[in-house]
């Protein structure tokens, strides 16, 4: 892209004309989408989430046009926000201003049951809460939870502060 700018720089004594322009707007744009590339974490709080949401082993992500988001990770793992949460290799959701609707890949831990997340929703970012939809129940829990991607161990270990060995087998 650069030696592109410096091309054009270099054709400042010619004048351009209207095909060479439409040319280099339409090189500019074909170009555009690699020229900045964003995290997921960047992509959630452009829309209105928290960075947090997803682990830290997430490999790739893809957003389609109908804002269908497909976060891929390293591989199936566990984390822990207030409770145990789950999340598969890929995990699908729609993604709008505020919210993950139709959530798939990602269960919870409640009273001793995995239970899947079905949508989480930010209503409103001032009140501090954020809404996880568990089928059952609604869970409102601290924004606070979120502000950094969580720690995300292979299927059947957990990190536990406090812990001297610092792990625990867990049983889905």
């Amino acid at each position: 892209m650069d030696s592109l700018l410096l091309l054009l720089l270099h054709r400042r004594h010619r004048p351009f004309t209207m095909s060479s322009m439409l040319a280099v707007s339409a090189i500019l744009i074909l170009l555009l989408p690699f020229a900045e590339s964003y995290s997921v974490q960047e992509l959630l709080q452009s829309r209105g989430l928290p960075a947090g949401l997803f682990p830290n082993n997430v490999k790739s992500y893809n957003l389609n046009e109908n804002g269908r988001l497909e976060v891929y990770l390293e591989g199936p793992c566990m984390a822990k926000f207030e409770n145990r949460v789950y999340f598969e290799r890929l995990i699908t959701a729609n993604l709008n201003y505020g919210g993950l609707i139709g959530v798939e890949g990602l269960t919870q831990e409640e009273l001793f049951l995995w239970l899947p997340v079905k949508d989480i929703i930010v209503d409103d970012p001032k009140s501090g809460l954020i809404l996880f939809d568990i089928g059952l129940a609604h869970k409102q829990l601290s924004l606070s939870l979120f502000e950094d991607p969580p720690v995300c161990k292979p299927q059947g270990v957990l990190e536990i502060s406090g812990r001297k060995n610092g792990e625990f087998q867990t049983q889905r």
